[in-house]
């Protein structure tokens, strides 16, 4: 047996519940992990609403770090000790668990459990964003709202190595010194300035080529605002809530905008795909020009907590669950 962080039913953090679960053998393919570090997310938080309807009950997270203590037949790239991470198996806020073996990525030296729980998602959603949804140049200039979170922090670093400028959104002064401090170019605190206007006037009022927006509903009108004819916005997340029904025609209007709704699982799908981005995350953390910090720590009993402070805005970069 083993402790796991379920939900029997979908709503607020309170759902959640420390169960004891049974964790069997690997069977093919499979292999069995002992957790160290579990990330936590917001993809997290939208699964355990609703917002993402979930087969219950379930256990929560996306997410984990640990050790391979068990190997299913066939499985040949793994071995028992071996220090692994994944993201995008549903079910990681839990001591132990059996993964596909496929889906798992071996850490090189030099990366800590706890820094691969809290960058593995955020930081391959980071690449698929700025390397395919819209490849940026050295000289752009791009637009990021909620900069201070984990998935910010990681992109102010890794855009600034690349040679491009940010406009970095955030909620407080003290969120603003932290962007300012991981490479923002220009920080514009949404709580007391509007966020449209200071960037049409950074941009000399032609906008931006492309807004990359995991705020969702309350920054939706402003963002389209904030692009230049032809622009992107990538809206990748629903931290204010999910954006409403949209007019197309408002896209014509304000200048033949271009508008996705990537996801990292369709950017990881293949195992060529995972393998290629994590290798890139990992050169780039250990060439020291992004840094992954863990900013805030739960032992996994806490796991509400730790959603408490997420949805509340309570937190800045990396969070994990500690078993």
């Amino acid at each position: 047996m083993t402790k796991a962080v379920r939900y029997h039913k979908q709503g607020g953090p309170e759902v959640m519940q420390l169960d004891e679960v049974q964790v069997g053998d690997p069977g093919p393919g499979q292999v069995r992990v002992r957790h160290t570090a579990i990330g936590v997310n917001f993809v997290d938080t939208y699964q355990r609403s609703g917002l993402y309807p979930m087969q219950l009950p379930q256990i929560a997270g996306n997410e984990g770090a640990g050790v391979v203590e068990a190997l299913g037949a066939g499985v040949k790239d793994l071995k028992k000790g071996d220090r692994v991470c994944y993201t995008g198996i549903p079910g990681s806020y839990c001591e132990a668990r059996v993964v596909p073996a496929e889906r798992m990525v071996k850490l090189p030296a030099g990366i800590s459990e706890a820094q691969a729980a809290s960058m593995l998602l955020k930081g391959l959603t980071v690449h698929y964003l700025i390397f395919t949804t819209f490849p940026v140049k050295k000289g752009d200039t791009v637009l990021w709202h909620a900069a201070a979170g984990g998935v910010g922090l990681i992109a102010l670093q890794w855009l600034k190595a690349r040679g491009v400028k940010t406009i970095a959104t955030v909620g407080s002064e003290e969120k603003a010194k932290l962007a300012r401090a991981h490479g923002a170019t220009h920080v514009i605190n949404y709580s007391t300035e509007n966020f449209v206007q200071r960037v049409k006037e950074i941009t000399g009022g032609k906008g931006v080529p492309v807004v990359y927006d995991g705020v969702g509903k309350a920054t939706w009108e402003g963002s389209l605002d904030c692009l230049r004819p032809r622009g992107l916005i990538a809206s990748f997340g629903n931290a204010s809530g999910p954006v409403a029904p949209v007019n197309l025609g408002i896209l014509s209007a304000k200048g033949s905008l271009y508008v996705t709704r990537p996801t990292l699982a369709t950017h990881i799908a293949s195992r060529a795909d995972l393998a290629a981005r994590a290798k890139a995350l990992f050169a780039v953390v250990r060439s020291k020009k992004v840094r992954i910090e863990t900013t805030a720590r739960y032992p996994l009993a806490d796991a509400q907590q730790a959603h408490r402070d997420l949805e509340g805005r309570k937190t800045t970069g990396s969070v994990i669950l500690v078993p």
